[in-house]
Parts: structure tokens; sequence; C-alpha cells
């Protein structure tokens, strides 16, 4: 009888605790902040600290309040923006303006453009390196990087690439990595160096896009098309583990507190996949079509995506095979996805 009544307890522990992980695991999209304005967009970059949400959009970088999902700046003057990285001194930021060819440095209280640094050809993917203090932008039609001084901001390297860099990476102590597209690979560079060290082949995974880093247990997480999240150790360069995800993917982020990837991905879902056991997709949730760029807020738990609504899709034609739905005006938004 006392092992009947063991053995029941224990299964209702493991039931509860089933779904206590379950619960956990959970995310939906909490809330929906219509931003609105003209143009396209890319990268997304929460700061945790000033509860900001930097975001490109077309020729300007909306600033907006993460506790009231309200802008309140934006970054202007640009031809077409990239990415942003954030200083870890809380004042300066740093975002790359592809069609300007060029990096402008910007102070984080008044959103001002405090000085624009010439870049290689399109810089797009870029990140900020502590420990030499330097701000690294890849450049997707020179195929190479430009390491600017964060201090001086001044160019001080330019760094070939074997082909089109897309989104970096770095671990803290003096690491660079970034996916390379059209080979299928990843690089990773010596920042002290300034050079790279050495190309790792990213088997399975065509078009590697966005790229998310597990510091403690040095794993990249690149995401690529034929929904596929390539997972790479971060010390030699091998293979650990293709996880499925959504299709057309572009941006990666990683929660290490739970040990949760994540894929933003164009089909309107989200893959959530396990980092630490199976590198399985544990949870895939419903966002909206063309969400495929992202940041993730470890601190508050809370993804933050943007997308559009679109017309019709046009027929294709011979000048334009590919031809995509006009955007809706005034329809552009930040999604929020938290837990439930």
């Amino acid at each position: 009888m006392g092992r009947r009544i063991a053995l029941f307890s224990l299964g209702i522990f493991s039931v509860l605790t089933a779904v206590e992980a379950s619960s956990a695991q959970s995310y939906h999209v909490v809330d929906k902040w219509l931003i609105g304005g003209q143009g396209s967009w890319d990268y997304l970059v929460a700061d945790s600290d000033a509860h900001l949400l930097y975001v490109t959009h077309g020729s300007r970088v909306e600033v907006v309040n993460t506790l009231t999902g309200k802008a309140v700046g934006a970054i202007t003057g640009f031809k077409g923006t990239h990415g942003i990285a954030l200083d870890p001194d809380g004042k300066t930021g740093y975002i790359s303006d592809g069609q300007g060819n060029s990096v402008a440095v910007f102070d984080r209280k008044s959103f001002a453009v405090l000085k624009t640094v010439p870049a290689g050809m399109n810089p797009d993917g870029i990140a900020y390196e502590p420990t030499t203090k330097t701000v690294w932008t890849f450049n997707g039609h020179s195929n190479d990087a430009t390491v600017i001084d964060a201090v001086t901001r001044q160019v001080i390297a330019t760094i070939k690439l074997p082909g089109k860099p897309e989104f970096p990476q770095v671990d803290g102590k003096g690491h660079v990595f970034v996916n390379i597209e059209d080979k299928n690979s990843i690089v990773l560079l010596d920042a002290a160096g300034r050079k790279t060290i050495a190309t790792w082949p990213l088997a399975g995974c065509e078009s590697p896009s966005g790229m998310a880093i597990d510091r403690e247990h040095h794993r990249l997480f690149s995401v690529c098309d034929g929904k596929k999240m390539a997972v790479t150790d971060a010390l030699s360069g091998k293979q650990i583990a293709l996880a499925p995800i959504g299709d057309g993917p572009d941006a990666a982020g990683y929660d290490g507190k739970r040990q949760l990837a994540f894929s933003s991905n164009d089909d309107g879902t989200l893959t959530v996949i396990d980092a630490a056991h199976s590198y399985k997709a544990v949870e895939t949730v419903a966002t909206q079509k063309g969400a495929r760029t992202m940041s993730y807020d470890e601190k508050t738990d809370r993804l933050y995506l943007v997308t559009v609504q679109t017309g019709p899709k046009p027929a294709p034609t011979p000048e334009n095979p590919r031809a995509r739905p006009a955007i809706v005006s005034g329809t552009f938004s930040v999604l929020v996805v938290g837990r439930k």
C-alpha cells in the first residue's frame, strides 16, 4: 500500500512538473504597437535598462518605450538602415546605413547623430566588441568588415571576408562570429588581431542569416533557409545539431536563463527550440506574416518582432519574376510576445 501511494505521488509530481514546464514555455502575442509610417525595415534591438526599443525603419530608426508601447523619438537622416549596436557605456549607439555606406554614432538620450563614419559597401550586421572597444560592421556588397574604434570614432581596419556577411555575434572574450550567407559558413575573427582565425562550414544550412549566441555553453545558433537552425560549437566549429524551425527566418535569439533559442520566421511563426538537451522545437508561436526580425529582452522575457500588412501579391513578370506585394501604408507595427 505504501509503495502504491509513493508511486501515485511520484506520478502526480511528474505530471505537475510536466505541466509547469509546458506552462513555462508557453508564449503568445501579448500586445501589438502600431508605429505607422512608410518604408521597409530590418533589425531591432532592445535596451533593457532604458526600457527602449530601437527599430530600423527605412531612412530612420524608431525609438519606442517598451513600458508604454509608444514611440518617443526617432533617429533620422539615413538612406537605408539595417542594424543597431549599443555601447555598454549606456550613452552611445551605432547604426549601419546600408545605402549610405556608413555607420552613425548616436546619443542615446537626445537621439542625435554625433558622427558619421564611412564603412564598406552596404553595411548590414553590426556589433560592439567589448574587449577592444570596437564596433564591427559587416558589409554585404564589398564582402568585408569595417572595424571602428569606439573611442576615437575612426576606422582602424578593413578585413576581407570569403563571401557575403550577414549577422554577427561576439563572445565577450575577443572573438567575433559572422554568418557568410552565400558560402553557408561561419567566420571566426580575432578582435585584437583584426584578422580571420577560421571558417566553419554549416552543413545542411542554406543562406544563414540571423545568429544568436549562448556565451556560457559556447553555442552559436544560425537560422537558415529550408526551415533549419544550425547549432555550432563556438570553440571547435563542429556542428552539434540541425533544429527544425519555420519558413523564411531572418533573426535568432537566445534565453540563457531557460536555455531556449528562438527563430522569427516570415511564415508568421516564432519557433522556440530546446537549446539545453534535445535541440527540438518545443513550441511554435503564431505571430504575423512577415515578422521575420526580432529582438529578445532577457530581463523581461519578452520578444519584439516587426511587420506590416501587405496587399495582394502581384503576378510575376519577366522584368520582375519575384514580385512582392505592396506594403499597406501606416501598418508598420511591433508585436510583443511573452509568456502566458
